[in-house]
């Protein structure tokens, strides 16, 4: 479902056509602190698999975003960033608004993310930590894009 809406001269879509892979790939994989390393093939994957947001400035992408869902009650929002000369204009915060009142969104009885830094933008929309984190587990894998299948065996014993 193609969704987009302009705000202070920014555009806001879920219109895969309209995504940068470039500026996606090379975000995610030199300047994330999730994802470094990961592969083009991989991103690719994430991108075909979700549904994904894009903040446009003009013709150049300035932001991603992307929503891992059933579409009925659950989504996991994901690799959320905005280009640093772009920082600092609420467009992160715009861009929350936007993938929350996404029409297929309503309604879900969960939302979930993963975030080190960003709790006070994420708070501004009512996420919270756990309410039961004992009920929590997780298979964590830090090292998958290593390419060092070695280095991977060895982080998923020590961290699972």
């Amino acid at each position: 479902m193609l969704f987009e809406e302009t705000i202070n001269g920014y555009l806001y879509s879920t219109d895969k056509d309209k995504l940068q892979f470039d500026v996606i790939f090379n975000y995610l994989s030199k300047e994330s602190y999730w994802a470094q390393g990961i592969s083009r093939e991989i991103v690719n994957q994430v991108i075909e698999n979700s549904v994904c947001f894009g903040i446009y400035h003009g013709e150049e992408q300035v932001g991603f975003a992307r929503v891992v869902t059933d579409k009925a009650t659950f989504g996991y929002l994901g690799d959320v960033f905005v280009l640093k000369p772009h920082r600092g204009k609420g467009l992160s915060k715009n861009l929350m608004a936007f993938i929350l009142k996404h029409p297929e969104f309503q309604g879900f009885r969960r939302w979930l993310l993963l975030t080190k830094d960003a709790q006070s933008l994420y708070s501004q929309f009512g996420f919270i930590k756990f309410h039961a984190p004992d009920r929590c587990m997780e298979l964590w894998y830090p090292d998958v894009y290593s390419g060092d299948p070695e280095k991977q065996k060895i982080a998923a014993k020590e961290n699972n």
